[in-house]
């Protein structure tokens, strides 16, 4: 590549590292502590009124694709995201309780509906400390939003919890 080639190129998406997945699995799409769907302090989550799933309490500020699948949702205000698996899952992901609120503020997306998602592939980004700020816990609910198609969704792991480690399962 050219001088100028390397100056107009433009900034390029990191690659994503090709990881193995499984069906029905969803991979945790942010770091932090793993807690079940109860401890989510908010109504609509913890009484799974969107579906079964967990929360967790991040300890970064970038969300990942759960799995290869299709974004087919991004919330205006950014602080949400839904995901369609190859094999079927529905996942939203919704960064913070009551964040909504916020209009976008401290948030970012990286993708649009319909894009092709990797599992690990960034979709968004949040300011934990513009979440604090405004008065919100920055818990991020991962629901299954087509619960009834399974006969049960299991959560993998509790506690900490590392960006495409297993969370939960769809039986």
């Amino acid at each position: 590549m050219g001088f100028l080639d390397k100056l107009f190129a433009g900034k390029q998406e990191e690659a994503v590292p090709a990881i193995e997945t499984e069906k029905n699995t969803i991979y945790a799409p942010v770091s932090g502590t793993s807690i079940t769907l109860a401890e989510i302090n908010d109504g609509v989550f913890s009484d799974a009124v969107l579906g079964q799933g967990c929360g967790i309490k991040p300890d970064s500020e970038t969300v990942v694709a759960p799995f290869h699948g299709t974004i087919t949702q991004v919330a205006d205000t950014k602080h949400a995201v839904g995901v369609l698996s190859d094999d079927g899952v529905e996942v939203l992901i919704h960064v913070g309780i009551d964040t909504v609120s916020m209009n976008g503020n401290g948030f970012s997306t990286h993708v649009k509906v319909g894009d092709k998602v990797k599992c690990g592939q960034k979709l968004l980004t949040f300011s934990r400390k513009a979440i604090t700020e405004a008065g919100f816990p920055d818990t991020t609910a991962i629901i299954v939003t087509n619960t009834d198609d399974y006969e049960a969704v299991t959560q993998e792991k509790t506690g900490a919890v590392a960006v495409s480690e297993k969370l939960l399962f769809m039986k």
